[in-house]
């Protein structure tokens, strides 16, 4: 094809013409969702994220068992080696685009042999021939089409390694949530324990009265149903700590029972360490490894999208061989056997029953998919501290009242147990004030889970637990 000032020209203004697509992946991101100055349950005084401290946030707790628990799992869990090998697989989907930028280059090598009798003349003829050649063949990237899929091949390698870092923080959320359940579980049951220490107590002493005839068989009865009452929570709870173990042990990828001796001194809830600065909500979300990865596939959709355009202009093919050809093997090599080609091919679409077009309106929708995809994600992040937030602060006050009410339950049954020994109060206001109290002290061990819960969902949702590759 001859290259003449008219083609030049008009590549040039369909070069210009796709050139011209408005804004780009960043600035659709920035404009899509606007993030508000401050969190509105955050501290009056905004202090910068605390960056340093959000990747091994677990230590907080100064729990040195959840420390090994997260660390442990996070080598071994089959969900973070499936995202670790994701990594490798999108990879080497990118040095494939980045191949298709270069030419290829292959080799062929041949050889034949005839022989031929003839009757008439009783002879024989043996003929040779050997060919080999260097073939090349190249599609030149003129417009950048070819380098627009290797830029969308690389923000999905970055949307893999974002989905990465979040299955690290899912899991260590995971991890720590499921560790302080297991706690709860175990400081209820020991709460009951003791519990059971006062009623048989009581029971006990119902029954020597009824035994001396200053006492009667109901009050006898009262006491031990609510012993029974009591222990009758026991299953429930040892089975919640079972389930809890197990559920540990599959979350680092171990089989059942695995972790048992390792978790089996009983330890206290973990306390929620001291409050953490937040950062403003633009720098917050840009910390976590969903937002990032919704923004990478934003832009592999737009990269793809340009692809889409650019294939409306001319494309260059390129081929030629370098190949020698020879009666005899040993002349092979001879310059006088070599023979050379190049080919160009120019070739620019002209009718193709809109196919172009519609290809280009495919991508575009799938990009302004995914632009509402990182919409949703963007809000539902800052949506995510926003309820951790509000969490931490209202488990804080019920905690505090409850520490009220649990103080005036101990004394209430300490002095209706004096009493009721006394004979100056009947047995159903004492076992009253016990059942107070048992539920006062249970409540205090779920709060004081439920805060340390949303402490872990706070630092989770700040996009914290990773390590970068």
């Amino acid at each position: 094809m001859i290259f003449n000032s008219t083609h030049l020209l008009l590549a040039a203004a369909l070069l210009a013409l796709a050139a011209c697509v408005g804004k780009g992946p960043h600035e659709l991101a920035e404009d899509s969702v606007p993030v508000p100055g401050k969190w509105q349950h955050g501290s009056a005084i905004v202090k910068p994220l605390d960056t340093a401290a959000l990747p091994t946030w677990w230590r907080r707790f100064h729990d040195p068992v959840l420390d090994d628990l997260i660390a442990d799992a996070l080598r071994s869990s089959p969900t973070v080696r499936s995202a670790m090998e994701k990594i490798t697989e999108y990879r080497s989907r990118r040095n494939v685009e980045m191949a298709n930028l270069f030419p290829t280059i292959a080799t062929n090598q041949s050889g034949a042999g005839t022989r031929t009798d003839s009757r008439l003349t009783g002879t024989t003829f043996n003929t040779e021939s050997y060919k080999a050649s260097l073939n090349m063949s190249w599609q030149v990237d003129l417009f950048g089409k070819q380098f627009q899929n290797l830029k969308a091949a690389g923000a999905d390698l970055e949307k893999t390694r974002e989905a990465y870092y979040g299955a690290q923080v899912t899991l260590a959320s995971d991890i720590a949530t499921a560790y302080v359940a297991l706690r709860s579980a175990e400081g209820q049951l020991a709460v009951v324990e003791n519990s059971l220490i006062t009623r048989r107590e009581t029971v006990q002493l119902t029954e020597w009265l009824e035994q001396a005839g200053t006492g009667d068989a109901l009050d006898t009865q009262r006491s031990v149903t609510t012993l029974e009452q009591a222990r009758s929570t026991m299953p429930a709870l040892k089975l919640a700590i079972e389930q809890g173990r197990n559920q540990l042990a599959l979350l680092s990828g171990r089989t059942p029972g695995s972790l048992d001796a390792q978790l089996s001194r009983p330890r206290s809830v973990p306390e929620m360490p001291a409050g953490m600065a937040t950062g403003i909500p633009a720098d917050t979300l840009r910390q976590r490894p969903d937002v990032r990865a919704a923004e990478r596939a934003l832009e592999a959709a737009f990269f793809r999208t340009q692809n889409a355009r650019l294939q409306r202009l001319p494309s260059l093919t390129l081929t030629g061989s370098i190949g020698m050809e020879a009666l005899k093997q040993g002349h092979i090599f001879s310059p006088e056997s070599m023979l050379a080609s190049i080919l160009a091919g120019f070739t620019t679409p002209v009718i193709d029953a809109g196919r172009l077009r519609q290809n280009v309106r495919i991508l575009t929708s799938q990009q302004r998919q995914t632009l509402i995809a990182y919409e949703a994600t963007v809000l539902n992040a800052y949506a995510e501290v926003e309820n951790a937030l509000a969490a931490v602060q209202r488990y804080n006050e019920q905690l505090h009242i409850l520490n009220h009410a649990l103080s005036a339950a101990r004394e209430a049954a300490k002095l209706s147990a004096l009493q009721y020994k006394a004979g100056q109060m009947d047995l159903l206001v004492s076992l009253d004030a016990q059942r107070t109290l048992l539920t006062f002290e249970q409540q205090q061990v779920t709060t004081t889970a439920q805060r340390a819960t949303a402490s872990i969902q706070l630092y989770t949702a700040l996009g914290g637990g990773w390590a970068h590759l």
